[in-house]
């Protein structure tokens, strides 16, 4: 199999959870609630040695909201994220050269500096949109996943370039009742029910030098974090893996029993192993079509029927039907809500 698993432990139990940890242990919040049925304990995580998986940092996340239901504590976790003190994977976002330099770590490098999200970048003639993408199935935690890793973000970008970044942010969720919450951490220009949880800004910014950085050590930790990444899937995890793999076959995507073969292993397994990271191929492929779908309709004002061409639908009727399913509205609906989104960022 290629990719980590939802339950493979190899995060650095003091690097990007400790983080959360520390975050509540400064509430008076007792440490042991707060490790219960993560498999963690004090005194392992203090000996650097201590790993957990993506499923447990999830159960530490649960019990950290549980504990502390704050609405700020996503955006205060993740502005106390990145850079971070986590060996090369840090030295290597800390010299980034521009926005390009820094993206590349989420983009490529999500195994070691957030593996509880994937990260796409888009560049049009335009903009520039970072997609966020479930790594693990993070199920009810996901919201609180992308709420800090775009908090976090935000935050580092405004740390190397000396200036806050204009990013707009969009959510796949609806708006929830703490906006306030969202307009203190990340701004005003935000939209909810986007059906993708992304970040967008004009592309000038994209290559836009910054101070401060090292190409030296840029070189030298990049040649450091890659052999951290897997032969074949680079960063990803497997259900990334999986996803991006029917991504860039849209058109024709592999069944089943081909992503089995490629992977060479029996679709029994394979459909086993998509269950325990939180989905199954029909999810995963769906997802890869809404997302591709919902890009041509926001960023390249595609028409549903050249929407329903591209991803080789036999008819538009049928691509209506499916987007619906997939969206729960038609792609004229999506579209409408998405072009008012982009011509408020001036960017249509």
């Amino acid at each position: 199999m290629s990719g980590y698993l939802a339950d493979q432990a190899f995060i650095p139990a003091h690097h990007q959870p400790a983080v959360l940890i520390d975050l509540i242990h400064d509430q008076g919040i007792d440490l042991n609630r707060l490790l219960r049925h993560t498999g963690l304990f004090h005194d392992q995580i203090l000996s650097g040695e201590a790993r957990l998986s993506p499923r447990s940092w999830l159960q530490l996340i649960h019990n950290a909201r549980r504990l502390f239901p704050d609405p700020e504590l996503s955006f205060r976790y993740g502005q106390r994220l990145f850079p971070g003190h986590y060996g090369p994977i840090s030295a290597l976002l800390g010299n980034a050269g521009n926005l390009h330099d820094a993206l590349q770590v989420f983009t490529v490098f999500s195994k070691l500096v957030f593996p509880l999200l994937g990260a796409q970048l888009t560049v049009t003639d335009r903009h520039l949109c970072l997609h966020w993408l479930d790594s693990c199935g993070n199920g009810s935690e996901h919201r609180f996943v992308v709420e800090a890793a775009m908090a976090g973000l935000a935050s580092v970008t405004r740390w190397l370039s000396n200036e806050r970044l204009p990013w707009a942010f969009q959510f796949r969720h609806t708006q929830p009742s703490y906006l306030e919450q969202y307009q203190v951490h990340l701004g005003d220009t935000l939209y909810f029910d986007g059906h993708l949880d992304a970040m967008i800004l004009p592309r000038h910014y994209l290559d836009s030098p910054w101070p401060g950085a090292s190409a030296i050590a840029w070189q030298a930790a990049k040649q450091q974090c890659l052999p951290q990444l897997d032969p074949q899937a680079g960063g990803n995890s497997f259900r990334l893996y999986l996803y991006r793999q029917l991504h860039q076959q849209l058109t024709a995507p592999p069944s089943l029993q081909q992503l089995a073969s490629h992977l060479r292993c029996s679709p029994a397994t394979l459909k086993r192993r998509l269950s325990g990271q939180g989905c199954h191929y029909q999810q995963l492929l769906d997802e890869a079509r809404l997302h591709q779908a919902i890009h041509w309709l926001q960023f390249h004002d595609y028409s549903t029927e050249q929407v329903a061409q591209q991803l080789n639908f036999t008819d538009s009727t049928n691509f209506r039907r499916s987007f619906k399913r997939w969206s729960g509205l038609t792609p004229a609906a999506c579209q409408r809500a998405l072009s008012t989104t982009m011509r408020s960022l001036s960017l249509a």
